[in-house]
């Protein structure tokens, strides 16, 4: 027969809800480092993969229309 000490299910207790508390710890810790970071960036003027690509797009569309208008001003200039 298994008997059941009150000692040792107090520990038991305990560290279960030390276990919590210490989760319930780092979760808020994650979430405040996470709401930090958000903001810092936020502060930062960095843009958005989207905007880097359209103006990207545009810069290799005056680029292109750059080199066309330059081969025609040669061939004008030939003449």
């Amino acid at each position: 027969m298994q008997t059941r000490n009150k000692i040792f299910d107090d520990i038991s207790q305990m560290m279960t809800n030390a276990m919590g508390v210490a989760q319930g710890a780092k979760d808020e810790a994650e979430t405040a480092m996470k709401g930090m970071m958000d903001r810092w960036l936020a502060d930062r003027d960095f843009v958005t993969r989207e905007e880097f690509d359209a103006v990207r797009a545009m810069a290799q569309k005056a680029r292109e229309e750059n080199e066309a208008l330059k081969a025609r001003l040669d061939a004008l200039e030939a003449k």
